[in-house]
């Protein structure tokens, strides 16, 4: 099963719209999807248990049924950075958790596995591990969200130069316009970034609201090689 990454260029840059939008057009492929959102922080206790919207919706659009467990292992209620959160809760976060959750998933008659990080690259875990020291374990590569607003050219370029320096391969970029309104030269940003990035344009989606977001696969274009996952 191969596992892409899917991480931002900060918080709220729309990994999980895209996470959603790419679920949905590999799935459309013929591909057997699953999804996972090793952490959440921000969410509401259920009579299920605790629940985090972002987690609900990739569970919904992977195409292989999934409990909300194996979608989200570790779920926080405060709606902080997580290594804080965990640390209120007194569950301190480990990478090797982390790992073994996405072993677990290896299991699933699934032929892609897509996982979600939280905030940007350099996700704090705790005092002394980072998210990358997890997606280096774990990762087949990095599908890098840039949120298209002011001061995205030095986010994105920033970021993929801590993605290359990690070691791991970046293997597509989506823009996503995550406010109302477009940006300034938001074409003009995007074309920039196109050719200055080393890694496939899969496409920029539109602002959208939780409503729509299963309504997003056709804005995207996966130029990869996707006869690696036969």
């Amino acid at each position: 099963m191969k596992t892409y990454f899917i991480t931002g260029t900060d918080t709220d840059a729309g990994k999980t719209v895209a996470a959603v939008a790419l679920l949905q057009a590999f799935a459309k492929t013929g591909l057997r999807t699953c999804a996972m959102k090793p952490i959440a922080a921000g969410c509401e206790q259920h009579s299920e248990g605790l629940r985090n919207s972002d987690a609900l919706l990739l569970q919904a659009a992977a195409s292989v049924p999934m409990t909300y467990q194996q979608v989200n292992p570790i779920a926080l209620v405060e709606p902080i950075a997580p290594h804080i959160a965990a640390a209120i809760a007194g569950k301190p976060i480990q990478v090797a958790d982390l790992v073994a959750a996405w072993s677990a998933l290896q299991q699933l008659p699934a032929d892609l596995l897509l996982v979600e990080g939280a905030g940007g690259w350099e996700l704090p875990l705790s005092a002394n591990q980072t998210m990358p020291e997890f997606v280096k374990q774990t990762a087949d590569g990095v599908i890098l969200v840039v949120g298209l607003k002011l001061g995205c050219l030095n986010h994105a370029m920033l970021t993929v130069q801590a993605i290359r320096a990690a070691g791991v391969p970046l293997v597509g970029w989506v823009g996503n316009q995550c406010l109302p309104q477009k940006m300034p030269y938001q074409a003009e940003n995007i074309d920039y970034l196109r050719a200055k990035i080393d890694a496939p344009w899969l496409g920029t989606l539109p602002y959208s609201q939780s409503s729509d977001r299963l309504e997003l696969a056709d804005h995207l274009q996966l130029n990869m090689n996707l006869s690696e996952f036969s």
